[in-house]
């Protein structure tokens, strides 16, 4: 391989994806299967992706910067209208934009809308993805693929893939490379994130908190990271954190019966962070309540929104 001018360095296939569609179709199992480490949470609830998550794909061909952005969907929020600025933003900026539609579900009115949307970024190049093959039939995905090639004439590759069985992903890796600009890395090879370990640790626990809760809370909730200490002597690491609601109501059912939900969020966000530390984890979670915060420009920007 050639190496760039005057830097040194090896030049390779390099740049910039996103995974778009509407919520729910498999962009963040996606981005954690092409990483191979967990970077972005998934939930069986729409709209759990918040920021512009960035997982870092290294091949002996190439790098791919994978960000992981949340769905398009129509804001009734402010928060929902800043995400959907953000995503925006973000396809205005990338190499490639991945498309992605679900095998099990037919294509409809919203998967349209936002395939035209993509007119708006004529710099990057398109592919479409059907994903969660593994969930559907053969006469399905064969549908699926035929539905999703009608939607544009530019699109430079229809791939099938499942990220739970790990079908068909190299052949998704290889393609996206292909279309990348060449030029050095941008991040070192052992780097899987640009997420900061504050960050990481609130997703985790968010991730934990939206597991079973009713479909108004998920969000409602916001997770900060007060303090990580480590403890003199003790192999343990402090994590403190606030999970952040709108209401008293939801408060309580965060907490749930004598805290018995609270304690269960804990114990499943600590198996997240443990590993992400590298050792033993006391997690302390205080719950408290900012009225309405999707709404308020302030609360969001303490948020971090």
């Amino acid at each position: 391989m050639s190496t760039s001018e005057g830097t040194g360095e090896r030049a390779i296939h390099c740049g910039f994806v996103t995974f778009v569609g509407r919520p729910n179709v498999g962009k963040s199992t996606l981005t954690n299967a092409l990483v191979g480490e967990k970077v972005a949470i998934t939930s069986d609830k729409p709209q759990t992706t918040r920021r512009a998550i960035r997982g870092i794909l290294n091949r002996p061909a190439g790098q791919l910067v994978i960000v992981d952005t949340p769905g398009i969907h129509r804001p009734r929020t402010l928060l929902g209208q800043r995400l959907n600025d953000l995503v925006e933003q973000v396809l205005g900026d990338v190499d490639v934009i991945a498309f992605c539609v679900p095998a099990t579900e037919k294509v409809g009115p919203g998967d349209r809308r936002i395939a035209e949307s993509l007119d708006g970024y004529p710099r990057a190049r398109k592919v479409a993805v059907v994903t969660k093959t593994d969930a559907a039939g053969r006469d399905q995905v064969t549908e699926r693929l035929l539905e999703v090639d009608a939607l544009r004439e530019d699109w430079d590759a229809v791939i099938p893939l499942s990220a739970l069985t790990n079908v068909q992903l190299d052949v998704l890796t290889d393609e996206l490379l292909a279309l990348m600009p060449i030029g050095p890395a941008l991040y070192p090879d052992d780097v899987v994130t640009d997420e900061s370990l504050d960050d990481r640790i609130a997703e985790i626990i968010r991730e934990a908190a939206l597991d079973g809760v009713r479909d108004e809370l998920p969000h409602s909730i916001a997770v900060v990271v007060q303090d990580i200490a480590p403890r003199e002597g003790g192999g343990l690491t402090d994590v403190f954190a606030d999970i952040v609601v709108e209401r008293d109501s939801q408060k309580a059912i965060i907490i749930g019966h004598r805290g018995s939900r609270l304690r269960d969020v804990g114990a499943r966000a600590r198996a997240g962070i443990e590993p992400l530390i590298g050792g033993r984890v006391f997690l302390s979670l205080h719950v408290r309540v900012a009225k309405e915060w999707q709404r308020d420009p302030k609360q969001l920007g303490r948020l971090g929104f």
